[in-house]
């Protein structure tokens, strides 16, 4: 007979964690069937390709789809989570609700809190290691340690055999999604840390990648990973203090190399000055429409005050430029912050002193990427040697 799968992660549309929460809240002392039948309500009305429904303003179409007991509950959801959590969305969270007895029904059908809902509530850390195991997700931070920085597409092919050996699930549609959604879960905890698709894990998430007691034996390619990130903070830390000590020409001479390897064209330093007027003027194709771009250049710790946006914003007619760039290695005061994207004037782009690092690491302009390779045993390969199997595969 074939071995039945031992299935750990279960939870289709894995939910965000304060979704939960507020969810597991306002529906304690609510009838399930009640909720089961608002959300039926909401399937039925789903839409077509050709016809779609727009859910996203609750405060429209709830009194223009739901009646009586569906509507009222549905509008307690968006009210007690104070517009933060749409009915119509609510299904993911319902199924982990429901899978992991944070809320029973009594006899009379009523949601109640369990106990295991209260510790989920009150963020117990036991409760909640063993909701995440249970899904994968320490799996999942570890699969990113290994690529981190990665997009979704460097995490698949690992998350996809780990799914196909741990879940029910079969399809390249569900292994994406699947991924996506813990991933946004880890984000909002802090484990990972995104900037547009890119997914980087914290040292919060390698600590809890590891499992607790003594399997962490087993996986100590985590202390490995951890050791690479540590000597990457501290490289990162003095390519900071690199870009502040350096000539604010040569500076400037930086930031044209990380404009094209950004894929800016026609890339100028206008002059060899480092705090006045425009230092670096480019352009850039977006569609089919070329655009000019003004750079001004700011190397030093203190914050950019609104006038230097204010004459950056002057010149962008002399050069024909119709929007500009203002890059320091600082930081900028909010006058400036709030002038940057003023109604009715040209937009000027904002790039603080993290930001630079960020785009300097993600471009690798200034810095070498030395990839490193480690090696594991392939246990599934080796399977058939054991004799127990091996026996098992005879009869």
């Amino acid at each position: 007979m074939p071995e039945t799968k031992h299935c750990i992660v279960r939870t289709p549309l894995f939910p965000l964690y304060s979704e939960v929460r507020l969810l597991t809240k306002i529906l304690a002392g609510v009838s399930k069937d009640g909720v089961w039948g608002m959300i039926k309500a909401l399937f039925e009305q789903a839409g077509t390709p050709q016809a779609n429904v727009d859910w996203s303003q609750p405060n429209e179409w709830i009194d223009q789809r739901l009646q009586g007991a569906h509507n009222g509950l549905a509008k307690k959801i968006w009210a007690d989570s104070q517009g933060t959590v749409n009915p119509r969305h609510i299904y993911g969270s319902y199924l982990f609700i429901n899978t992991f007895l944070l809320l029973v029904p009594d006899a009379q059908g009523i949601y109640q809190v369990t106990p295991e809902g209260d510790a989920f509530l009150s963020n117990d850390s036991s409760v909640l290691r063993k909701l995440d195991e249970e899904e994968g997700l320490p799996q999942l931070l570890s699969i990113l340690a290994a690529h981190s920085p990665a997009k979704r597409g460097d995490l698949l092919e690992e998350w996809s055999e780990f799914l196909l050996e741990n879940s029910n699930y079969g399809t390249v549609s569900t292994f994406k999604d699947t991924l996506r959604r813990r991933l946004l879960n880890l984000v909002e905890r802090g484990y990972v840390a995104r900037e547009g698709n890119t997914y980087t894990i914290t040292d919060k998430g390698i600590a809890y990648a590891a499992p607790a007691g003594p399997e962490e034996v087993h996986r100590p390619h985590l202390a490995v990973l951890g050791a690479i990130k540590n000597y990457n903070d501290t490289q990162t830390q003095e390519l900071r203090a690199r870009l502040e000590k350096m000539n604010p020409y040569r500076f400037e001479m930086l930031i044209k190399d990380l404009l094209e390897a950004m894929d800016y064209e026609d890339v100028v330093v206008t002059k060899q000055s480092g705090d006045k007027g425009v230092d670096v003027v480019a352009s850039f194709q977006f569609g089919i429409t070329q655009i000019k771009e003004v750079v001004q250049v700011k190397r030093h710790k203190g914050n950019i005050t609104r006038p230097v946006l204010d004459q950056l914003r002057g010149a962008l007619p002399y050069h024909g430029a119709i929007r500009g760039t203002i890059i320091t290695t600082g930081g900028f005061a909010q006058g400036c912050k709030d002038a940057a994207l003023f109604p009715g004037a040209a937009p000027i782009t904002l790039i603080d002193g993290d930001k630079v690092i960020e785009l300097l690491l993600k471009h690798g302009v200034g810095v070498k990427k030395k990839p490193q390779t480690l090696i594991e045993i392939d246990e599934s390969y080796f399977a058939s040697d054991d004799p127990e199997s091996q026996i098992q595969e005879a009869q």
